[in-house]
């Protein structure tokens, strides 16, 4: 979808001939429409605080390096004690670090779910498309392809199978910690943005 097409989605959908001006799908686009309109604000808000803390901790990190480099000239006690303070910190830095990694996945999936209702919305919206089995399929190819996780592909094919909800989070929560544990316990090191 261009930058363009992106927030169009309106209430009303082109109703086709013989179709009645109001309908369940006039009503479901309205929904869809507000939904990614929730999100977009939430994500916008959401990046304004992110980008302040973001400045805040660079700020933090360089100045923990500054005291590091400091204590080198200190004399041995006053040595010992600023970096061991400055360790402290450049360690809780780096655990914020992480959080914020977290909030950008988070951002990225809030996205494509915006993205992905305002697609479905614009194909509902085209009576000519809407009953096509290869729209709807191409949709489904869009969305799963925009996945970067394993673990929300299987949750993917788990919901166009039919399971519930509720079957296929418990199966992406498993294979979600899974994948935490193996890529998440290493001591590598973090780089701000």
């Amino acid at each position: 979808m261009s930058s363009a097409q992106r927030h169009t989605l309106g209430g009303t959908s082109g109703a086709a001939q013989g179709e009645p001006d109001w309908s369940q799908i006039s009503e479901t686009l309205a929904m869809l429409a507000l939904a990614i309109a929730q999100i977009d604000t939430s994500l916008q808000e959401g990046n304004q605080s992110v980008n302040q803390l973001t400045e805040n901790f660079t700020a933090m990190a360089n100045n923990t390096h500054k005291i590091l480099e400091l204590s080198q000239d200190s004399d041995g006690d006053n040595h010992s004690q600023i970096s061991g303070i400055a360790g402290e910190i450049n360690g809780e830095i780096q655990q914020a670090v992480i959080a914020f990694q977290f909030y950008d996945r988070l951002t990225q999936r809030l996205e494509h779910v915006g993205d992905s209702l305002e697609r479905m919305g614009h194909l509902m919206n085209d009576a000519k498309q809407r009953y096509q089995i290869e729209s709807w399929r191409s949709l489904q190819d869009h969305i799963k392809g925009n996945y970067t996780m394993e673990a929300e592909r299987i949750m993917f094919e788990h919901i166009m199978a039919g399971h519930s909800v509720a079957e296929a989070l418990e199966i992406y929560h498993h294979h979600f910690e899974q994948g935490e544990e193996e890529s998440f316990g290493t001591d590598d090191e973090i780089e701000l943005f």
